[in-house]
């Protein structure tokens, strides 16, 4: 595996020597100025748990129902790189969250950080900033920023998003082939206004750091290999294979396997890790139908972790809506549904529904059934306004079962 490392180095190095005289993306730069864009994102999120076999016990100390409205505000800046052999630029962001309705015996949907008497917060601010450097086609930056890696990803399912503090690397200068490394020291969770170190249960760590590398073999087959070493607390590989067959004008089978490998290390802060993990998902599309049918699978001596490395950092087909399937020795059946509308007459309408069972360790299952409808206007002076339903029914034989109900109501706004 090193070798293969080294040699896909050698190769990209290469071919950037040779490749000089072809047109980068910072020789095509326009200026500072330029290409910069301004953008304000604007999401509410209504949401509602109940926990039907009463008051959850996982400390809220709420009586079995949580409901809770926000709105979130992004203002988000990114400037154009500056001409020349090395390009500079800038990105900024705020992010603010108002409370719309919450309450002492309704608190802990995720959405707002808690007061002294209970309550969720009726307002937070967050702002930040990162500065990029471009060569060619190859990317650094340094700062505050939203990162979408396998190995680790900042979650945004909630009116706001997680931020990590780093250092990101991307390169693509060959092409079908993106490089990347990073180290993050630092991340603000999604209720909260300041970065803090990364944390878990207390334990704080130094670093996390990541390397991965994308090829697109054609425009139909591509894989992924990544790597993160969490000071303290474990290493962890992923690996995914994508590949989509035609079979006709409108029809096509996809399969996407993705797979993570994961082994505590230093001091174990998040105990002895020792999980593998992965999932296959065959996706068969007909016109506006796709049916979707996957299999996930868990070994090891406890389930997969994350969450110290980003909440989003769960790359695997049967991570839903409320569950992620991805307990001890877990073995887990997805079967899914899509609809696209815009065959019909209606573009912008799409509906999805799926099931999800699974059995684990001491003959523990869960279930979970999931429904969506969402709307996105598609022209005049609402356009790209969306509305968004999700509604998950989620039983076990352990913890007890729960109907998880959101709205999603979004406004992306391209102000520059």
């Amino acid at each position: 595996m090193q070798v293969m490392k080294w040699s896909v180095i050698a190769l990209a190095v290469a071919a950037g020597t040779s490749q000089m005289a072809v047109a980068s993306s910072q020789s095509e730069s326009n200026g500072f100025i330029e290409d910069s864009s301004f953008n304000i994102f604007n999401r509410v999120l209504y949401m509602n748990r109940d926990f039907r076999n009463g008051p959850n016990t996982a400390g809220t100390g709420d009586k079995g129902y949580r409901e809770e409205t926000g709105l979130g505000i992004r203002l988000l800046y990114e400037s154009g790189f500056t001409q020349g052999t090395v390009g500079v630029g800038f990105d900024a962001h705020s992010l603010s969250s108002i409370k719309i309705d919450s309450g002492r015996g309704r608190y802990g949907t995720g959405q707002f950080a808690q007061t002294g008497d209970g309550r969720g917060d009726d307002t937070q601010t967050e702002v930040g900033g990162a500065v990029k450097l471009r060569i060619s086609d190859t990317v650094l930056k340094y700062g505050s920023q939203f990162v979408a890696s396998p190995v680790f990803s900042t979650d945004d399912s909630r009116i706001l998003p997680e931020v990590a503090t780093g250092t990101y690397l991307v390169s693509n200068e060959i092409e079908g082939l993106e490089l990347s490394a990073g180290r993050f020291t630092a991340m603000s969770s999604q209720t909260a206004t300041g970065r803090d170190t990364l944390s878990e249960g207390g334990n704080t760590i130094k670093s996390a750091n990541i390397f991965g590398a994308n090829y697109s073999f054609t425009d139909n087959l591509s894989a992924g290999l990544h790597h993160s070493d969490v000071e303290d607390f474990f290493k962890k590989t992923y690996v995914n294979v994508n590949y989509n067959l035609p079979l006709a004008e409108d029809q096509a089978l996809n399969f996407d396997l993705n797979g993570y490998k994961t082994k505590g290390d230093g001091q174990e802060l998040a105990g002895d890790v020792d999980n593998k993990i992965w999932s296959l998902a065959a996706a068969y599309s007909l016109g506006a139908h796709t049916f979707t049918v996957a299999h996930q699978r868990a070994s090891g001596d406890n389930g997969y972790y994350y969450g110290v490395d980003g909440g989003g950092t769960i790359w695997l087909a049967n991570s839903v809506q409320y569950s992620d399937f991805n307990q001890e020795d877990e073995k887990s059946w997805q079967a899914r549904y899509d609809i696209n509308m815009a065959s019909y007459g209606v573009p912008g309408l799409s509906f999805m529904t799926r099931y999800i069972r699974g059995t684990a360790a001491d003959s523990y299952t869960e279930r979970e059934l999931d429904i969506e409808a969402k709307y996105v206007i598609q022209e005049g002076a609402a356009k790209d306004l969306s509305f968004r339903i999700r509604n998950a029914f989620y039983r076990d034989n352990a913890q007890g079962d729960v109907n998880d109900f959101r709205l999603i109501v979004e406004y992306p706004l391209s102000v520059l």
